[in-house]
């Protein structure tokens, strides 16, 4: 656990959640991820599964917690099941989790190792109807693994084939929507982190510096944080910045060109998620800051409208009428253009192809409601963008904002963003 230690009444807030909105006489089932191998005898480093983590705060794999709240025996309502350590876990591994410290970071007072899960399954699946299992349900996921939690959930079906076996995951997507002010606090550290990293980064910035020199700098900085990367950073300058996945981070920096940076830092597993364009030589030249201040509008406009109520939908179409407006006054859409614009073919397409937003939290594209609508608590990403690859000109700006009831606050307003700001701070000694 590279972070500092997390309040455990954090995940015991969460699991009181989860046990309100369980059906009668049901039993909740959540697993760790699994460890993936890579090439030859090799294994990529665990990433803590997020709904695990949300409801426990452990991030050790091969965990499982299971939820009975109409067990008879109120010893056996809330269960944290381990591995159990051994001399060669410490030996090649190192430590494991003991009962003691897995009980200081979840708050569940009943932990016992691995090997009794079976046995203690049978007596609460004995004594129940409903078994509810978990599983990634995410709307863009395209994995092809089997993970341990259906893999668990299959042999239950083949023991259990009478018990009523339903999904879990639609119940965790309302709940972890709704970030709590303790999670908040960790997404405003990620972002923090971010914000330092990237003004690092403006320090050595400056035309011929390499991409990945770039990147180099932010790593520096989220490790010295106690932070990770939250995904693959995008170091894109010049033309690259036209590619909206581009993490190749391999190329020079051209005196003239912008350089599109889309990064964000996972702390304590919550991660933030940012993107600012900047100048290389650190002057915009006058047709590259009239692109700027037209996405700079829009992520103000857009998140003025992120409020409470709005949906999903609506809320990415505003954008998009808004944008249509802007590409018709930079001369890259025509009247006739916006005039045949639909919901469905909007007229920005063309230079701004991508969503609006997306829920931020244990996920950097987090579980949430699909079209909301947005509730007091969610976090959410705004990201406006405009790509005109004949001119080699990409810009996207991205900041984090939570809904309240009085309005949208941006946890990223601190992050220098104008144009004037980031104009100074290029290549300025740190």
């Amino acid at each position: 656990m590279r972070h500092a230690p997390i309040d455990p009444s954090l995940f015991e807030a969460h699991r009181r959640q989860l046990v309100a909105a369980l059906p009668p006489r049901a039993v909740a089932i959540v697993h760790a991820a699994d460890i993936l191998p890579a090439t030859g005898d090799g294994t990529f480093p665990i990433h803590p599964a997020a709904d695990l983590f949300y409801l426990t705060g452990i991030e050790q794999e091969e965990s499982v917690l299971v939820l009975a709240p109409n067990a008879t025996d109120p010893a056996q309502r809330e269960m944290l099941f381990l591995r159990q350590p051994n001399e060669h876990l410490a030996t090649w591994e190192g430590e494991k989790l003991t009962k003691d410290r897995a009980r200081e970071i979840s708050g569940i007072p009943r932990v016992r190792w691995l090997a009794d899960l079976p046995s203690a399954l049978h007596v609460l699946l004995c004594e129940s109807d409903r078994v509810l299992v978990n599983a990634n349900e995410h709307e863009r996921s395209a994995a092809e693994v089997e993970p341990r939690d259906v893999r668990m959930a299959r042999q239950l079906m083949d023991r259990y084939p009478l018990h009523r076996f339903e999904r879990l995951a639609p119940i965790l997507r309302q709940l972890r929507a709704v970030k709590d002010p303790a999670e908040v606090d960790l997404v405003r550290r990620a972002i923090d982190i971010t914000d330092a990293g990237l003004r690092s980064m403006l320090a050595a910035l400056r035309p011929g510096v390499m991409e990945y020199e770039l990147e180099a700098e932010l790593h520096h900085v989220f490790v010295r944080n106690r932070a990770r990367m939250a995904y693959e950073p995008i170091i894109a300058s010049g033309k690259n910045a036209c590619v909206l996945h581009y993490n190749t981070n391999d190329r020079p920096c051209g005196d003239g060109d912008l350089l599109l940076v889309d990064v964000g830092a996972c702390y304590a597993n919550y991660n933030a998620d940012l993107t600012r364009t900047y100048p290389v030589n650190g002057r915009f030249t006058p047709r590259q800051r009239a692109v700027y201040d037209a996405v700079h509008r829009v992520l103000d406009a857009s998140i003025a409208r992120t409020v409470v109520g709005m949906t999903m939908r609506e809320w990415r179409r505003a954008a998009q009428l808004q944008m249509n407006d802007e590409l018709l006054a930079l001369g890259l859409l025509s009247r006739d253009d916006v005039s045949r614009d639909t919901p469905e073919d909007p007229a920005c397409r063309r230079y701004f192809m991508h969503g609006l937003g997306h829920s931020l939290g244990l996920g950097v594209h987090d579980m949430a409601p699909v079209n909301g609508p947005f509730q007091p608590g969610w976090v959410m990403t705004v990201e406006p963008g405009i790509y005109i690859p004949e001119e080699g000109i990409g810009v996207r700006l991205e900041n984090d904002v939570l809904v309240t009831p009085s309005g949208p606050v941006d946890l990223c307003a601190h992050v220098p963003i104008a144009a004037e700001e980031v104009e100074a701070l290029v290549g300025r000694p740190r």
